[in-house]
């Protein structure tokens, strides 16, 4: 079962977060086979980390919630909400499978939440026409009910020009009650 994860940052939390990074990474190093993403996002100023999401195929929920809610910025209070939700990875592949690579124009986590109008609707959404050649997506899928029957949003990883053309990759925005648009990097330990 793939889920997405993301854990958004408390306010004045970075000291706290800086602190605890090694402690982060090597919470995530037991995780390394079963990421499909990952990766903090940034406030407005492209400097300023905000959370960090990470896209998993884990065994079960219960998996899922461990995850999130063991993690050390989350046990330490550097977060101030989790975002856990089932996740379809349409594409199929990781983010290290991204033919545009790790460098590279601007990238960004783009969440979808659906409006009370679309909840429940094909749990196995088409790519918006948008980006048919999926050249610029990294991951895409939609999120789900914990039982994974009910379509509740859609999540995507994408390198775009700037905010409004990464909130483009969701289609028609009707569907949607709110969209999210996320400065976002790869993650992981620094080569």
């Amino acid at each position: 079962m793939e889920f997405l994860c993301y854990h958004r940052d408390r306010t004045g939390s970075l000291a706290l977060r800086d602190e605890l990074i090694e402690a982060h990474w090597a919470y995530m190093d037991q995780y390394a086979k079963e990421m499909i993403a990952r990766g903090p996002t940034f406030g407005e100023d492209g400097e300023t980390v905000t959370g960090s999401v990470h896209v998993l195929d884990l065994p079960d929920a219960g998996a899922a919630r461990a995850f999130a809610f063991d993690e050390p910025n989350y046990q330490a209070g550097v977060y101030r909400d989790v975002l856990l939700r089932r996740w379809r990875n349409v594409l199929g592949r990781t983010m290290w499978d991204f033919p545009g690579g790790r460098e590279g124009g601007d990238r960004f986590l783009v969440i979808g939440l659906g409006a009370a109008t679309a909840v429940g609707r094909a749990v196995d959404p088409e790519v918006p026409s948008a980006c048919e050649d999926r050249g610029d997506l990294i991951a895409y899928g939609p999120l789900l009910s914990d039982d994974g029957a009910t379509w509740l949003g859609t999540a995507a990883l994408v390198r775009a020009s700037d905010p409004e053309a990464a909130r483009a990759v969701l289609g028609t925005p009707d569907a949607y009650a709110d969209i999210e648009v996320h400065d976002w990097q790869f993650g992981g330990r620094p080569s």
